[in-house]
Parts: C-alpha cells; sequence; structure tokens
C-alpha cells in the first residue's frame, strides 16, 4: 500500500493511477492526514440466472420496477466539464478556510 501526498499525486498522477490498475491500493494525504484513496477497479457484479429469475419475480409482483431511463452518459470525448484554470480556483476556494 502506497501513500502520497496531493501535490506528489498531481506531479505523477499517471504512475500512481497505473500502481492502483496493478492492483496496489495508494492512500492520499494532506497534510499526513488521509482524505483519500485510489483502489484498483472492481470487477463488474454477475447476476445468476437465480437472481434474474427473483427480479423477474419482484417485477411480476409488483414490488420491483423496471428502471425507465438509461444510465447516465458520459460528455463526448474531448468535451472538458471545467478548464483547468477553473478547477484549480475550486481547488483554491476549498483551501481558503485553511
Amino acid at each position: 500500500m502506497a501513500t502520497v501526498g496531493i501535490k506528489a499525486l498531481k506531479d505523477n498522477l499517471s504512475a500512481y493511477v497505473r500502481a492502483a490498475e496493478a492492483g496496489e491500493t495508494v492512500l492520499v494525504t494532506d497534510r499526513g492526514k488521509v482524505v483519500a484513496e485510489l483502489v484498483p477497479p472492481r470487477a463488474p457484479a454477475k447476476v445468476s440466472a437465480n437472481e434474474a429469475e427473483i427480479l423477474e419475480q419482484l417485477v411480476r409482483e409488483g414490488l420491483l420496477k423496471r428502471a425507465t431511463k438509461g444510465l447516465w452518459k458520459r460528455p463526448p470525448k474531448g468535451m472538458a466539464l471545467a478548464s483547468f484554470e477553473e478547477l484549480m480556483k475550486g481547488l483554491d476556494a476549498d483551501r481558503e478556510d485553511r
């Protein structure tokens, strides 16, 4: 398990993301306090045939409703949600009370 400060994380983000992808947990610290964890991705959950049958039965009995809306979709590739400058201003604003 690796531990890294926020500044070092920003400077070497790719390396720490690769470490998490390889199965390592990376603890992120801010002034010596752990504030976040980078963990390996979870395996997608698989629904067994029996579980699917149970879900279908619950739908038939009216105890469960199927989702009517699709999952949230990511913005098109290359479309930024916020500029780097906007993100840094927000980060600075969050740290003003320290």
